[in-house]
């Protein structure tokens, strides 16, 4: 059966983290037309089907072991745009920066970002991202006017808010269907700038305090932390909050040109070389002088300051040096992240920092944001507040880090936290079974009606036994 597929579609696939892979059978349709097909051939020589988009999750969510991969980054029109209503039709292969580069001049911006521009539309609903002001807007999610979802059986079927499958597709993974049209509603603004305050914070108690002091207030807030400080320093970092500008419409902020990330710093060194730079700090003694240097000049230069950023600048950090996630060659990196109920977090988070420290393994990048619940059935949600840490992985530390970060795990879940799937590469399946409850059993009975073959997998769905 397996001759039924064509040799050359063979690849060898990771995601964003570089720190997994395996072999598939990559195909790239252009349109919906090519879709079914892709099913039907995953029928004929027994195999299943997993999806890909810009394959931004840091994990295994966009790949299978010796399955049909249907990459739909090809697949990126946009429909529609009313710069009245402020409403965007597009196809799953279109990127967050497609999106704001044809918004943004009318004064319409997505209400929901990721950390990356690069983000596909079909990827942000597989995964139900969250941006820096979920505790005021919710996830992506929610600004879903309706989709169309196309099933294994070829059916399309249109949902919106009032459907339960609405809220099953949404943040499942791409385990029901194939997301083919997504209609969004944008948010209003005036301009193509933030004004950002600066807080510089000593410990966990006053970055909890900085976050309550801007709760409701700010827009976006979120807070970068040094996991190599220890004792009064513990926790210590520099929050940033933020709020839109106000000016008249038509301000030239809104143009595309306001929001380039420059290439090259203070003009002369491209930034597309920075990578390699930051692969020789890139060790244990020199991420903890980089953190040092960065914790020194938030409290001695940024704090109490406020400046004015563009979107792009303030937003998508992620893409401001091209290529970082490189300088984690040839091991790559994984993403922990962690949502606990807000009267626990201070104590978790300064629970999972000790551990890093006891094991010699602390996060070279660390990452706290507020959150609220929403009513997806996979959620990540919580009223609360996530951790997000980068870990290097290398021959010598994987099995070492892998088994810290299922004691990391556990000591979240003992306290009510929950997993954010886009980057999660080391949960157990007993674990993601534990935190999603009720939410699973209802996914499960949707996914068996839909989905009867069982046809959408991945390996992070695999490795859990969500289906």
């Amino acid at each position: 059966m397996a001759a039924l597929i064509p040799p050359e579609t063979v690849r060898s696939l990771s995601g964003f983290g570089m720190s997994q892979r395996a072999d598939g059978y990559l195909f790239q349709p252009a349109g919906i037309g090519g879709i079914a097909p892709v099913f039907e051939l995953a029928r004929k020589s027994g195999r299943k089907v997993a999806l890909r988009g810009a394959a931004r999750s840091y994990g295994d969510a966009a790949f299978a072991p010796e399955s049909l991969v249907l990459d739909l980054s090809r697949f990126d029109d946009v429909l529609s745009f009313d710069a009245i209503e402020g409403t965007i039709e597009a196809r799953p292969g279109a990127t967050l920066e497609g999106i704001w580069r044809k918004t943004l001049p009318d004064g319409w911006w997505l209400p929901v970002v990721s950390g990356t521009m690069r983000t596909s539309l079909g990827g942000a609903l597989a995964m139900n991202i969250h941006g820096k002001n979920n505790f005021m807007r919710g996830p992506f999610g929610e600004h879903v006017l309706e989709l169309d979802l196309m099933l294994a059986s070829g059916e399309i079927r249109t949902l919106k808010p009032d459907d339960e499958l609405f809220f099953a597709v949404i943040g499942g993974l791409g385990l029901i269907g194939v997301i083919t049209r997504i209609k969004l509603k944008l948010k209003r603004i005036t301009s193509g700038d933030v004004r950002v305050e600066a807080v510089s914070c000593a410990n966990w108690s006053e970055q909890f305090s900085a976050f309550e002091r801007f709760e409701g207030k700010a827009e976006y807030v979120v807070s970068w932390l040094d996991c190599f400080g220890h004792g009064e320093g513990e926790g210590r970092g520099i929050l940033h909050a933020a709020w839109h500008d106000k000016e008249p419409a038509g301000a030239s902020s809104l143009g595309p040109a306001h929001q380039h990330l420059p290439s090259h710093i203070a003009g002369l060194f491209p930034k597309s070389s920075v990578w390699r730079l930051l692969r020789l700090l890139n060790h244990r003694a020199g991420m903890r002088f980089v953190n040092a240097a960065k914790q020194a000049a938030g409290k001695y230069r940024e704090h109490g300051k406020i400046v004015h950023q563009s979107l792009a600048a303030y937003n998508f950090l992620l893409d401001y040096v091209p290529g970082w996630e490189k300088a984690y060659l040839p091991g790559g990196l994984i993403q922990c992240q962690y949502f606990v109920p807000k009267d626990a977090a201070q104590e978790v988070f300064s629970m999972l920092v000790r551990i890093q420290q006891e094991e010699g393994l602390e996060s070279y990048l660390a990452v706290m944001k507020r959150h609220r619940p929403d009513g997806f059935l996979l959620t990540h949600a919580v009223d609360g507040y996530s951790l997000a840490l980068d870990f290097k992985v290398t021959a010598s530390n994987r099995e070492r880090l892998w088994r810290m970060a299922n004691r990391m795990n556990q000591t979240a879940l003992e306290s009510g936290g929950r997993f954010y799937f886009a980057k999660d590469s080391t949960l157990a399946a007993d674990q993601a079974h534990s935190f999603l409850g009720q939410g699973l059993t209802k996914f499960r009975e949707l996914k068996k009606l839909y989905d009867p073959e069982c046809l959408l997998t991945n390996a992070l769905a695999q490795r859990l036994e969500l289906v």
